[in-house]
């Protein structure tokens, strides 16, 4: 994996973002300690995208679908 700028601009980039990550991370190019690492700092840096009243925005529900955002959930509520 290429470097990662964790920082987005809109609601579409950082929701692709995450979906590269855990993408990644099903086809095993990276670990899973570097898919929760990254998921962490994303979400993070990008919390205003993301998160709404502590929910997941329309727009990044849409993108990213039901099943990653589940992995998402777990790792930022752990």
């Amino acid at each position: 994996m290429e470097t990662i700028n964790t920082f987005c601009k809109n609601q579409k980039e950082v929701s692709t973002l995450i979906n590269r990550v855990i993408d990644e991370y099903w086809n095993s190019v990276i670990s899973e300690e570097k898919m929760i690492g990254l998921i962490k700092t994303i979400v993070a840096n990008n919390e205003k995208l993301v998160l709404k009243e502590k929910k997941f925005t329309s727009a990044v529900k849409q993108i990213c679908g039901k099943r990653r955002l589940e992995i998402v959930s777990k790792i930022i509520n752990y």
